[in-house]
């Protein structure tokens, strides 16, 4: 599988604990992606992952084997909570 260059934003906890708002990756699936971004940024982000809900050019998905379009915008949105 060819690695294409997807652009991840995260939102609230995922934010803070990437410690980043948006950043560029070169993956081919959304597994390799989320491995990716475990490895750069360590046990903090992957606990939050483990809750994380996935959108994929604006489409939720858990599929962790989505093969990720040139150009994807990858959301990583934790729950959130509130009324």
């Amino acid at each position: 599988m060819s690695a294409t260059p997807v652009t991840v934003r995260y939102f609230a906890g995922a934010r803070a604990a990437a410690g980043v708002d948006t950043e560029t990756r070169a993956a081919g699936t959304l597994d390799e992606l989320v491995g990716q971004l475990v490895d750069a940024h360590g046990e903090r982000l992957a606990r939050v992952l483990t809750a994380c809900s996935f959108l994929v050019d604006g489409t939720q998905t858990r599929n962790r084997a989505l093969v990720l379009e040139p150009g994807a915008v990858v959301d990583v949105l934790p729950p959130f909570a509130g009324g």
